[in-house]
């Protein structure tokens, strides 16, 4: 008797333990979901949002919206094909740029760098992330435009001067501002994501994989290429992915080197726009209601573009991730 009494207050702790346990996760659980409902509600609210004030717009023009070039607000003529052609082009040449840089920037941290400067070194790319972009527009547009006008330009229009399809790619005159110097601010801007996030999946592989690489012979080409960034691709990716949705809506330096000019030219080095661009110069000036609904229109048109490119770059990460599993 004594025994079972004294079992007893032991059975009531544990059925209390386990009580409390129960209720801590379901709240644990409800606020979690709630969480991601709540997500999803933002999103949708944000896309129905920009249906409903893009409404006016894409009733009034149609699909011709999406393939027109022109732009003239005094005839209330307005077409999205210009903004888009330099947002996908800017984005593009940015990423072309930044992510070998990045990943190279990567593998010297990692594999290279002496260990005392490591730190400092990582410290200082790190910090670039932080500079607002205004700062980078005002520098791109008072330094670097003007040496980009001065050096770079002029070379290329000469060299390719009369090289049947990349004379147009690299037409003149140089003007300074314009796609290429946008995709190079854009380029310097995205450089510390992909570098950070490169080389914190680097950090990730095991010692003992590149160790044993090194042991029978393996360059350290060899053991980056066939051993580091196999292992680490999906985080690279990803890395890339994050950078490429923030030069898709990066604003206030895009629009100070650009040129802001709605046409579509095949040379680099002429000005353009870009969505984001056109919004912030002309949302302020926007005085008639299929204006407005215009300049919304291509707040829509940009999401869409980045919900696409993001969904193809999971699709692709799914892929990859399967194939590691198998």
């Amino acid at each position: 008797m004594a025994l079972a009494s004294a079992e007893r207050p032991v059975d009531n702790r544990r059925e209390k333990v386990v009580r409390q346990f129960a209720i801590t996760d379901a709240i644990f659980f409800n606020l979690s979901r709630a969480a991601a409902i709540i997500v999803l509600l933002l999103l949708g609210g944000v896309a129905l949002s920009l249906i409903v004030g893009s409404w006016s717009a894409l009733s009034t023009f149609g699909f011709s919206f999406l393939t027109t070039e022109s732009w003239n607000p005094a005839k209330d003529r307005f077409g999205a094909l210009a903004p888009i052609y330099g947002t996908v082009v800017t984005s593009a040449i940015a990423i072309l740029i930044a992510v070998p840089i990045g990943i190279g920037i990567a593998v010297f941290l990692t594999e290279l760098c002496p260990r005392m400067l490591r730190r400092p070194i990582g410290i200082a790319i790190e910090l670039l992330a932080g500079i607002p972009s205004i700062i980078y527009g005002i520098w791109g547009l008072f330094v670097f435009a003007p040496f980009i006008q001065t050096t770079v330009q002029p070379f290329f229009i000469n060299l390719f001067a009369d090289v049947p399809v990349l004379s147009s790619v690299f037409a003149g005159p140089p003007y300074g501002i314009g796609l290429l110097t946008s995709s190079m601010i854009l380029a310097i801007m995205i450089l510390p994501f992909i570098t950070s996030i490169t080389k914190d999946v680097f950090d990730t592989v095991p010692s003992v994989l590149k160790e044993s690489a090194y042991g029978i012979g393996c360059t350290t080409w060899e053991v980056m290429r066939r051993v580091v960034i196999p292992y680490t691709r999906i985080g690279i990716m990803g890395g890339v992915m994050l950078a490429l949705g923030r030069a898709l809506g990066e604003t206030m330096a895009v629009t100070f080197v650009i040129g802001n000019a709605h046409r579509i030219s095949a040379s680099i080095f002429a000005p353009g726009t870009t969505i984001s661009a056109t919004i912030a110069n002309e949302f302020t000036e926007a005085d008639g209601e299929l204006y407005t609904s215009s300049l919304i229109s291509l707040g829509l048109i940009l999401f869409f573009i980045t919900f696409i490119i993001l969904a193809v770059a999971r699709f692709l990460l799914m892929r990859i991730e399967k194939k590691s599993g198998a």
